[in-house]
């Protein structure tokens, strides 16, 4: 009996990539003969026509699955949706932009049936500017610090994973998804695979500042606590050094009496530098009370508006 594969397609600007991508998917998995397939494609309400591009391809091709979301709820919630509604023994993501090679997806399958619970692509070179590879440096380093990730190993958006792998991370239901931090919690047993990264032929990168900075916020809160450890520790070394820095004052006082008073705007230097950690470390403590309030009030990982499947698209 064939193994079924999902493939999960988050898409946001990729009318004119998505149907290559699709077209990829299916060369490859026509050479892998032991695998069935679906594909699962979901929009997280792309401005431009990639919702209707969608709709044009599950009307042209049987295993393709499309769901439209109400808003944008970004990368991490249209995966979730898309594993929620995946069928598949094996789970594959992969980005809508052509970027990821879907002709390498018998490489991530190959190391699941060695063993692995999680396969994820590992690129010798990033075809990203300079801003995106920033900004996976920043993940990497936080999924390593805050997350426990092995240092050796490198996190993707192209990524394999076992059947029980996913149905573990459905279960989590608060309102911010961040999943390398469910993959990390579920299982260690995670390889790397080497692929080509391609380079951007089509448009350019959904992420902006603001979402990579909404990310990144996310990845410190969502599944550690070690950001507030780390206040805790950083205010008790200030603490010891400023009370060491009074009894030197102390001291120096009483050996030099004649010593005129100096240092004002040292002072103000600490002042400032105190009151800065002080409102870091507020907002993070907010950050924290926020979600668990906006989780506790239900707010939904995402929602999808329209769906649409073959037979309904006759």
């Amino acid at each position: 009996m064939h193994k079924l594969v999902s493939f999960i397609i988050p898409c946001y600007r990729s009318e004119k990539t998505i149907e290559d991508v699709i077209n990829e998917i299916e060369g490859a998995m026509d050479m892998l003969v032991l695998y069935s397939y679906e594909i699962i494609l979901v929009n997280d309400c792309s401005p431009d026509n990639t919702w209707q591009k969608i709709c044009e391809l599950v009307k042209e091709h049987d295993e393709i699955r499309g769901y439209n979301l109400a808003k944008n709820f970004g990368q991490h919630a249209a995966l979730m949706a898309g594993f929620n509604e995946a069928k598949g023994d094996i789970i594959v993501c992969l980005d809508d932009d052509g970027q990821t090679p879907a002709d390498e997806v018998g490489k991530l399958l190959y190391q699941i049936e060695m063993g692995a619970d999680v396969v994820y692509a590992r690129y010798g070179h990033k075809q990203h500017n300079l801003f995106r590879n920033f900004g996976t440096a920043m993940n990497e380093w936080m999924a390593h610090v805050m997350l426990g990730k092995p240092k050796d190993l490198f996190v993707s958006s192209y990524f394999a994973a076992r059947r029980f792998v996913v149905d573990e991370m459905v279960k989590y239901k608060s309102s911010y998804p961040y999943v390398i931090g469910l993959v990390l919690r579920t299982t260690r047993n995670i390889v790397n695979v080497d692929v080509t990264h391609r380079a951007r032929t089509v448009g350019s990168s959904g992420y902006t500042f603001s979402k990579l900075m909404a990310l990144w916020i996310n990845g410190f809160t969502a599944f550690s606590i070690k950001p507030l450890r780390i206040g805790t520790l950083m205010g008790g070394l200030i603490a010891c050094f400023g009370f060491l820095y009074g009894i030197y004052t102390i001291i120096k006082k009483l050996l030099y009496p004649d010593l005129p008073i100096v240092g004002f705007s040292a002072l103000m230097s600490m002042m400032t530098f105190m009151s800065g950690m002080l409102m870091i470390m507020l907002g993070l403590v907010g950050e924290y009370i926020g979600r668990i309030y906006i989780s506790q009030n239900n707010n939904p990982q995402y929602v999808i508006r329209d769906e649409v499947t073959h037979e309904e698209s006759k």
